[in-house]
């Protein structure tokens, strides 16, 4: 997969992509990330790219000159999408979604955003990490390509891991444990000592549901509820949701 990230810092997205899975998926060719400056494409001593708004206001906007030249030298992959607060809310489903193309490109939002002809006549799409406002969208770019990385085939070297963590199924990931089995008095279950895969993955799923119910009911109700199935396997798990009042399991 070829992503394309536009950014006045190129230093930020090289420096993160090259470590841990993201340099290895790079290494073994399964994954390019290309950090594109925007000031390459600039004119003048001082390389600008922004310039004060129409109207007046506080802050900087991006201006369109550079960031349409910076695109069209390198005609990346498309779609190209725009970080911005106001696009969709980047999820798993959106990951899920960009992981199954063969590329797509980034425009990170600094100063006071962009100018509005960018968004309308360059970028196919927005997108979102959360209700929240960062400096720059470097972060968030760096997060939409290790989301999206990680569901490549490959990359993570184990193939179940992708599909076991939390909102793969719409439930946040069950308890994960490992050794000592006896820590300072709080031991790990038994049922994942006990060498019985299947009862392994029945709690595993019954743990996941509690969790979820506890922490994240707005997904449960997002999946439109819990299952009769999955009620029956809380309840032998001796689990229920938690605003009925009922709590804790067995080992």
């Amino acid at each position: 997969m070829r992503i394309d990230v536009f950014t006045i810092f190129p230093e930020m997205i090289d420096d993160y992509v090259g470590r841990s899975i993201l340099g290895r998926a790079s290494e073994a060719g399964l994954l390019e990330v290309n950090a594109r400056d925007l000031h390459a494409a600039t004119t003048g001593v001082h390389r600008t790219v922004d310039d004060r708004p129409f109207g007046g206001g506080a802050g900087m906007v991006l201006m369109p000159d550079p960031v349409f030249a910076a695109v069209e030298a390198v005609e990346p992959p498309r779609p190209l999408i725009l970080l911005d607060p106001s696009g969709r809310r980047f999820d798993q489903g959106v990951a899920e979604e960009l992981a199954g193309m063969e590329g797509f490109s980034l425009l990170c939002v600094r100063y006071e955003g962009v100018d509005d002809r960018i968004r309308s006549g360059l970028c196919d799409d927005e997108l979102s990490i959360g209700d929240l406002v960062l400096a720059g969208g470097e972060l968030a770019a760096l997060v939409v390509v290790e989301a999206v990385a990680r569901l490549l085939p490959g990359v993570l070297g184990n193939e179940a891991s992708a599909g076991d963590e939390s909102f793969s199924s719409g439930l946040l990931e069950y308890p994960q444990y490992t050794r000592p089995a006896d820590f300072r008095g709080n031991e790990v279950p038994a049922v994942l000592r006990s060498g019985d895969h299947g009862r392994i993955a029945r709690w595993r799923h019954a743990m996941a549901i509690q969790r979820t119910l506890e922490r994240r009911p707005d997904l449960i109700e997002r999946r439109g509820g819990l299952t009769d199935e999955e009620r029956a396997l809380l309840e032998s798990h001796g689990l229920s949701d938690p605003a009925a009042g009922s709590t804790t399991d067995d080992a």
